[in-house]
């Protein structure tokens, strides 16, 4: 069933005027948030630490970063950009105790609300905008006069008038000029998740591991193997951005189109499709989110441990050597 669509045409920024929004965090998606809802003439102020990194960017530029409570206190608005797993303490300790019935609470990503891990009082509306693409892009695309398609979610109705506010959000980071789509947070959440596991990143760092460590084992020198099985992906998804994928594949030449067709199923096979549908249960279910929770409080041991093995993968080890020949791909260290 095809989702709701939504353009600037059917809403408008209006519903914020006169009201004051606070945004949480000053990172990717916070400091395109709070520059294109400003640029579209709502009153913003920051939270944020003002000596980090992040906090002496909205010094530049031009917000003062306070406190999370004094943000809250000073707002009708607060838009949650935060990283998940800290946002149920400063929700606790900062938010919570300064709503006040009638605010609207707006978050990027359903992770926290749909899992229970924050629940937000009745008398509150609760909603979200959630931009489908990187931060930097939406502010990109919004000072180019485009904007980057967005999720609409109305989790809590307190007020009546909460989808009105959610769209004049999505409106005012440039959402309203490509497309805004309704849908319900449990519907972001869980595909997000399930993208992000077994497509976007999980299986595709995974794929392009198993792809160079079969070519090394089989004799095959490291820098062809990166070249074959990493550096070459993007000009692959460039042409699925562009066109789908059949649009790849009129673009690649008949070998490849071929040997996509006659191993591609070989290799993702319904072996592969059934454990996905694990993951996506085990997302449904909350299981994922609970060992998220748990190792975070943990001090993130299992994440740290995984995180310092993948940085010293081979392929990691080759591709950072290679870069270096490629200026123009202005390689990044971390």
């Amino acid at each position: 069933m095809a989702v709701e669509r939504l353009y600037d045409k059917d809403g408008s920024v209006g519903a914020l005027k006169g009201k004051t929004v606070a945004v949480l965090g000053y990172g990717s998606q916070g400091h395109a948030h709070a520059q294109n809802l400003r640029d579209s003439g709502v009153k913003v102020i920051v939270a944020n630490r003002p000596e980090s990194v992040n906090g002496k960017l909205a010094i530049e530029h031009g917000f003062k970063p306070m406190a999370v409570d004094e943000a809250v206190k000073q707002a009708d608005m607060v838009i949650f950009t935060l990283p998940d797993e800290v946002q149920p303490d400063v929700y606790e300790k900062s938010v919570k105790p300064n709503l006040k019935p009638g605010m609207i609470l707006g978050w990027t990503h359903g992770f926290n609300v749909h899992f229970k891990t924050i629940v937000p009082p009745k008398d509150v509306d609760v909603v979200m905008v959630a931009p489908k693409g990187p931060g930097h892009t939406v502010r990109s695309e919004f000072e180019r006069g485009g904007g980057v398609p967005c999720i609409l979610s109305v989790h809590q109705n307190a007020s009546g008038k909460a989808r009105d506010f959610a769209l004049a959000w999505a409106i005012g980071i440039g959402g309203g000029r490509s497309g805004i789509l309704v849908c319900s947070f449990k519907d972001e959440c869980e595909t997000d998740l399930f993208g992000e596991q077994a497509v976007l990143c999980g299986g595709l760092s995974h794929l392009i591991k198993a792809g160079f460590e079969t070519l090394i084992e089989a004799g095959y020198p490291p820098e062809m193997a990166y070249f074959e099985v990493c550096h070459e992906l993007k000009l692959i998804i460039n042409l699925i951005e562009r066109g789908g994928l059949r649009y790849m594949r009129y673009s690649i030449s008949n070998t490849a189109e071929f040997g996509d067709y006659y191993t591609g199923p070989k290799i993702v096979t319904a072996e592969t499709k059934k454990v996905m549908k694990q993951v996506l249960a085990d997302i449904q279910s909350g299981k994922f989110a609970k060992t998220f929770r748990d190792d975070y409080k943990a001090g993130f041991k299992w994440f740290n441990e995984a995180r310092k093995k993948e940085h010293d993968h081979p392929v990691e080890t080759v591709g950072r050597d290679l870069r270096k020949m490629m200026p123009w791909l202005k390689p990044v260290e971390m």
